[in-house]
């Protein structure tokens, strides 16, 4: 015969019928059931008296819970950014001044059964783009565009917010692999003007301020670049010839090779857009909080990419004499106070640049 403990390990509620049942059968005797069941009286005055489901156990009161408002809070915003534990905290204490332990969190999350989106990668081995221990700083740079108005990146509030009041819909982003320092340019639509400007300003700006040797600029065959034409990119680098820097497209579909800048556009979107754009009602808003935000990249945010151990931007040239860009800009502004681009052209392209060996000091 199977023990009321047994029957209870399979169904609580089933136990409890039996003991309701024996007590039918002994005239409501709690004595008599205890001993033919061999429980305690109080089990069987227990399952007579209350429910047949198992009571919680939570305590009635709990002075170091965190409050219903903060819990809530804390799943909506899970839901809303799909962050887990560690980036969600440093996301409301980043948005809503308010610090809670990584611990605290996971067992929140836990509790209201908020689980994880997953998403699948590409199997084999780890391969590196690099010899990031032999490089020179801004001899490597990765250049690519992202559409900031991102339905799958951004939440619904967000991406209507910046869609209602007008704010810029492209970032142009160049990243120097070394150092992992940025640059970093909006506007309203792409164009293969802006994408030769933005690429002939940032190497000017890189000259002006003492980089000396040959530049390679990985990029992707957007229609804001090259499009994939031959043509088209041999004049290019003609132009750019004379700042000693190439052009180098990956081919179609591969974009793992510009990794680096790839991850900065996540990093974007959680640590800027996430937070800063349902502030800004304006583009120029707009644009003093995206330098608020690559100054904290360039100069205060510790990465722990390979070669960089943890240092910032900053630290990581310190050895090199060569500033941080600490301008950000609308490509629109810029061609309006230049004039046209041919202007540009005529302005900073005269003679020819001869690239000299770059030396770290």
């Amino acid at each position: 015969m199977i023990s009321y403990h047994d029957l209870r390990e399979v169904s609580p509620r089933k136990a409890r019928e039996v003991i309701r049942k024996v007590l039918g059968q002994h005239h409501g005797n709690v004595s008599v059931a205890a001993r033919i069941l061999g429980i305690a009286r109080h089990t069987v005055s227990r399952a007579r008296d209350g429910t047949l489901h198992d009571c919680s156990r939570r305590p009635h009161h709990s002075p170091g819970k965190t409050s219903d408002e903060f819990e809530a809070l804390i799943v909506a915003e899970a839901k809303r950014t799909h962050f887990r534990y560690r980036r969600l905290r440093w996301y409301l204490e980043r948005k809503y001044a308010l610090v809670f332990s990584e611990n605290t969190i996971k067992a929140i999350l836990r509790r209201n059964q908020v689980t994880r989106r997953r998403t699948r990668s590409a199997a084999g081995t780890v391969r590196h783009l690099y010899d990031y221990e032999d490089l020179v700083p801004f001899r490597q740079l990765q250049l690519d565009t992202k559409h900031l108005l991102d339905k799958r990146a951004l939440p619904k509030e967000v991406y209507d917010h910046m869609k209602q009041h007008g704010l810029p819909g492209y970032e142009w982003h160049i990243m120097e692999v070394t150092t992992r320092a940025r640059f970093t340019a909006y506007s309203y639509e792409l164009s293969a003007t802006f994408g030769f400007v933005f690429i002939m300003l940032v190497l000017l700006w890189l000259r002006a301020h003492g980089v000396r040797g040959s530049i390679c600029v990985r990029m992707d065959n957007g229609t804001e670049f090259c499009g994939g034409s031959a043509r088209k990119l041999a004049q290019w680098n003609e132009r750019l010839g004379p700042l000693g820097a190439m052009l180098d497209p990956i081919p179609t579909g591969a974009k793992h090779l510009l990794a680096l800048v790839e991850n900065a556009h996540r990093a974007d979107d959680e640590y800027f857009l996430m937070v800063h754009a349902e502030r800004c009602v304006h583009t120029r808003a707009f644009l003093t909080k995206a330098q608020g935000w690559q100054d904290t990249w360039n100069f205060f945010r510790s990465n722990y990419g390979l070669g960089m151990k943890g240092l910032t931007p900053r630290e990581k040239l310190k050895a090199t004499k060569v500033l941080v860009h600490d301008h950000v800009l609308l490509l629109e502004g810029l061609l309006r106070k230049i004039g046209s681009l041919n202007h540009f052209l005529r302005q900073h392209q005269g003679g020819k640049y001869v690239p000299t060996t770059c030396q770290r000091e």
